[in-house]
């Protein structure tokens, strides 16, 4: 988004400065126009809570200025550039509520996305903001799907998916390390199942297959690796499974993966694997 001044030293009018001076009869004697000019010109210049008391300043004095709208947007973006996440949401939805057929519209709720997506957390935290992120810029995609923001959320939404089935890992392998391998195959499952297009697949199936023996279930480890076979032949974890069940006398040569299979072979083989929970 542009940051834009209408000051100016034109037809002999004095430039707008930054107000240095807090006090409320600095701000009292401000027009909107300089209070607007003063916070971009902040922003321009790094000093954000400066830029935030400016836009927070016209909209009380002046909330039915034709600057108000912008200095609405532009103070949400003053909390982002602060990390001051759920304080720029707060705003940015005020922005929204006001204003939802604005020409900012698509940059304000790209911009709430964001602030959502720059608080996830590692995969053995909580992923609340991971969840928000993901039906934030899911908004995103759905209203404004012909704009550079839907794209890039888009890339957002694989990365959120992707983290997602990453905590699904970590806890199927602690529940797995603990021997509590119902819960295990529950999580890894739930990986395979709605996590599809991340990279967590092919372990979730490897660890599958590790479950499966330990279970003494040797038919469900050979259909799960059947699956990781032909979906995934030249991954480590492929090798790492073919190692396993030959360990167990489960196989005798590498070629025993699915031949000639049609392309819903993983929807009809899953099915046969996870019917036993």
């Amino acid at each position: 988004m542009n940051l834009v001044a209408c000051g100016g030293n034109h037809h002999g009018k004095k430039e707008t400065k930054i107000v240095n001076d807090n006090s409320e009869l600095s701000y009292k004697q401000s027009t909107p126009e300089q209070l607007y000019n003063n916070g971009i010109d902040a922003l321009k210049t790094k000093h954000y809570k400066l830029a935030t008391k400016q836009f927070e300043t016209l909209q009380e004095n002046f909330p039915y200025s034709g600057y108000a709208p912008n200095a609405q947007l532009m103070e949400g973006y003053a909390y982002y550039l602060q990390n001051q996440h759920p304080e720029a949401v707060k705003q940015l939805e005020t922005f929204l509520q006001l204003h939802p057929n604005s020409p900012d519209a698509p940059y304000a709720y790209y911009l709430r996305a964001l602030c959502y997506y720059e608080r996830i957390s590692a995969v053995a935290r909580d992923q609340q903001s991971t969840l928000e992120a993901l039906s934030a810029l899911n908004d995103v995609i759905t209203r404004f799907p012909d704009t550079p923001y839907a794209r890039d959320a888009q890339l957002k939404v694989d990365l959120c998916r992707d983290h997602l089935a990453g905590k699904e890992m970590y806890v199927g392998r602690f529940y797995e390390q603990q021997k509590n391998y119902e819960a295990a195959i529950t999580r890894y499952q739930r990986v395979i199942l709605d996590f599809q297009t991340t990279n967590h697949v092919a372990e979730a199936l490897h660890r599958l297959v590790e479950v499966y023996l330990k279970l003494g279930l040797t038919d469900q480890a050979r259909k799960a690796a059947a699956v990781l076979g032909y979906n995934y032949p030249d991954s480590k974890w492929y090798r790492y499974t073919y190692e396993d069940l030959k360990d167990n006398h489960l196989v005798t040569t590498k070629t025993e993966k699915p031949t000639g299979t049609k392309p819903n072979f993983f929807g009809r083989i899953w099915r046969s694997v996870t019917s036993i929970f």
